[in-house]
């Protein structure tokens, strides 16, 4: 599926694209409907820079305790633990 943005809203904003694309995936994020890695595809943006533009938003990364579970349970495989 694509999304064409007019240029008009474009204007609206005052922000060109990739700005748009950012504003839209820190939202998405923010809302917990996109994980860290869709919502640095949708921004275009390699996950690292993502993670930065969050920071400076003051925006914090989600990390549940299940995730941290399950970073356990992979080190342990991997033998980390």
């Amino acid at each position: 599926m694509s999304i064409a943005i007019s240029e008009d809203i474009l204007q609206a904003t005052a922000m060109n694209e990739s700005q748009f694309l950012q504003e839209i995936a820190l939202l998405l994020y923010t809302k917990e409907k996109l994980s860290l890695s869709k919502a640095s595809k949708l921004a275009r943006m390699e996950r690292m820079s993502f993670q930065s533009l969050l920071a400076e938003r003051h925006i914090p990364i989600h990390y549940s305790i299940a995730d941290f579970d399950a970073d356990l349970v992979t080190l342990r495989q991997l033998g980390q633990l």
